[in-house]
């Protein structure tokens, strides 16, 4: 697994990688606090960010927020202290771990395992609720395309669902690409009357 390190003390951040080495995780990148974050993150391709900071400002936990949210990894954040907002924030930015005053080098190496399961555990719930989303905008759209067959024809639902499922078999596509062609159809048919 290898490790992004953000520390603005390197003091700081060799007791971090004595820390993670000393757990078997030796594949570490230190990050240069006073380069642009981002870049040097994707350039290195971790599967984990762990970033402490000792006495965070209210503007440079943001910046680290607004840096979280635009990673697509598991983070976990020490900080020496914290406050109910600050905790929110982190939150509400995707950090997967947020220790108050806790970082020692037995507590790294769960921390960061805790971090990545958490990530799992969202992304997962993540992709159901867009899959969720998904599958009731297609329901929708097929609905309409139902309603507009119903009408056009003089059928009932089944009748109008069996035509979609029908030619979406005959083409080898799915339904809801059907439902979408016959609603978009009907749009242009409407503003041509």
């Amino acid at each position: 697994m290898r490790i992004a390190i953000i520390d603005t003390s390197a003091g700081r951040a060799a007791v971090i990688s004595d820390g993670l080495r000393e757990a078997g995780l030796d594949d570490l990148v230190l990050v240069d606090t006073t380069r642009p974050l981002v870049a040097q993150i994707e350039a290195a391709t971790p599967d984990v960010v762990l970033i402490n900071l000792e006495n965070p400002s209210r503007d440079l936990l943001e910046d680290f927020f607004a840096m979280s949210r635009a990673l697509a990894r598991p983070i976990a954040m020490f900080v020496d202290q914290s406050d109910a907002e600050a905790t929110g924030a982190a939150i509400d930015a995707g950090v997967s771990a947020y220790v108050v005053d806790g970082l020692s080098k037995q507590r790294i190496k769960p921390v960061i395992e805790l971090a990545v399961r958490r990530f799992q555990a969202f992304s997962r719930l993540q992709r159901e609720l867009d899959d969720a989303k998904t599958a009731l905008a297609e329901r929708a759209v097929i609905d309409k395309a139902k309603a507009i067959l119903m009408k056009r024809r003089q059928i009932d639902e089944p009748e109008a669902y069996a035509l979609l499922r029908g030619q979406a078999m005959r083409t080898n596509r799915r339904i809801s690409e059907i439902a979408e062609a016959i609603v978009t159809s009907e749009a242009l048919m409407g503003d041509m009357e």
